[in-house]
């Protein structure tokens, strides 16, 4: 029988965390499968995230993404936190509603997007708005298109500094785009957005040297701009490398996962001590035959990009194997069937938590131990109002 995560593990997280610290008293009242969410591990993260930038809350720019709350939000902003970064208009949206100061919208606008984000921009005067932009043609739309509505739109230049999956590099191409800038009257540049979420090295020395290093040319560059745009500022990745940006002081931090944290950056970022804020209450509903339970937690509850290894890890559970998932089913190969019962409730970290998220419409909200309120995850939806 494989042993995937052994006693010794376990008890280091109950002696980190407090032994059955995730044990709810009125477990009853709580449907599987579900998010429960922890407040006092919540509030926890908030203020450790503040603590690793000095209480500067101003160099903080936490990506909504994460946990698409608007409750969420509120216990943000009354920490004194009050910028953020967004991935859909969604979230800017219950971001601005929650009385967000400003939004940034760090995925390009394509098609409809574009006129959504300005009519985002007209509906929530007092939050101010800005996207990304990494080529002539989006700068030119965008352009157009505010212009039309007389409005002027902020974007950031999104910077490509290794990992190939959005944003322009440094250079000629980068050089152009500020020429075509000088020509645009309805944008207006607000500095750099960089993200560096391919470097994830558990050591943090390691990965710190390769953040440094990859933005080396992104640096000079941008110090540059600065010269003739001083209020410019550079964003700059994500909860993996917010440990090494925090050291800057002049680069402004984006980190998400880390308000609810995971069992992926849990393992691999070491020198981060966040807590469990968000687990996944499950259910056995069968024990079909010896030494297999089924749990009525499939891949429609928990996040399964990962292999069937890395996607969840029960802390009341010991000795066991997650063999397969389907779309409401999932199937474990556990050592101690006979004690196990139909009904029995298991408490699990989901190893990527912001798709987790994403699968489910509200949270148990659990305070002392307790089901105290549900909190709606609004932000689920591609679209609300606007």
């Amino acid at each position: 029988m494989t042993t995937l995560f052994p006693k010794p593990k376990l008890k280091q997280i109950a002696l980190k965390m407090g032994k059955d610290w995730y044990e709810i008293k009125n477990v009853e009242t709580v449907d599987s499968p579900s998010i429960a969410l922890y407040l006092d591990h919540l509030k926890f993260n908030i203020q450790e995230m503040l603590s690793l930038v000095n209480g500067d809350a101003e160099r903080l720019m936490p990506h909504i993404k994460t946990n698409k709350m608007p409750k969420v939000m509120q216990q943000l902003l009354q920490s004194g936190i009050s910028n953020f970064k967004a991935s859909t208009i969604a979230e800017a949206e219950i971001a601005a509603e929650a009385g967000a100061d400003s939004v940034l919208i760090a995925h390009q606008l394509v098609g409809p997007k574009v006129d959504r984000f300005l009519d985002l921009m007209i509906h929530f005067p007092s939050t101010s708005f800005s996207t990304i932009i990494d080529n002539v043609d989006s700068a030119r739309l965008l352009n157009e298109k505010a212009l039309q509505k007389s409005m002027t739109a902020n974007i950031y230049f999104d910077i490509n500094n290794g990992m190939d999956r959005s944003g322009i590099k440094v250079g000629k191409e980068l050089n152009a785009l500020l020429d075509f800038m000088e020509g645009c009257e309805s944008i207006q540049l607000q500095g750099f957005h960089v993200y560096d979420g391919h470097l994830r090295d558990s050591d943090f020395s390691l990965r710190n040297d390769k953040i440094e290093a990859g933005l080396e040319k992104v640096t000079t560059c941008f110090n540059t701009l600065k010269e003739n745009h001083p209020n410019i500022q550079m964003i700059c990745g994500g909860t993996p490398s917010f440990t090494s940006h925090r050291l800057q002081k002049d680069r402004v931090t984006s980190p998400g996962t880390c308000v609810l944290w995971d069992w992926g950056y849990g393992e691999k970022l070491s020198e981060q001590q966040f807590k469990y804020a968000a687990l996944l209450v499950t259910r056995v509903i069968s024990k079909p035959t010896e030494g297999i339970v089924t749990v009525d937690m499939g891949h429609k509850s928990v996040a399964a990009e990962n292999p069937i290894d890395k996607r969840i890890k029960f802390l009341n559970l010991d000795n066991y194997e997650l063999l397969s998932q389907s779309e409401e089913h999932g199937v474990l190969k556990v050592a101690d069937w006979d004690s196990i019962k139909v009904g029995d409730v298991f408490y699990g970290v989901p190893y990527h938590i912001c798709p987790t998220i994403n699968l489910h419409d509200e949270v148990s909200v659990i305070e002392n131990g307790t089901k105290a309120d549900s909190w709606e995850i609004t932000a689920r939806k591609r679209k609300l109002q606007f």
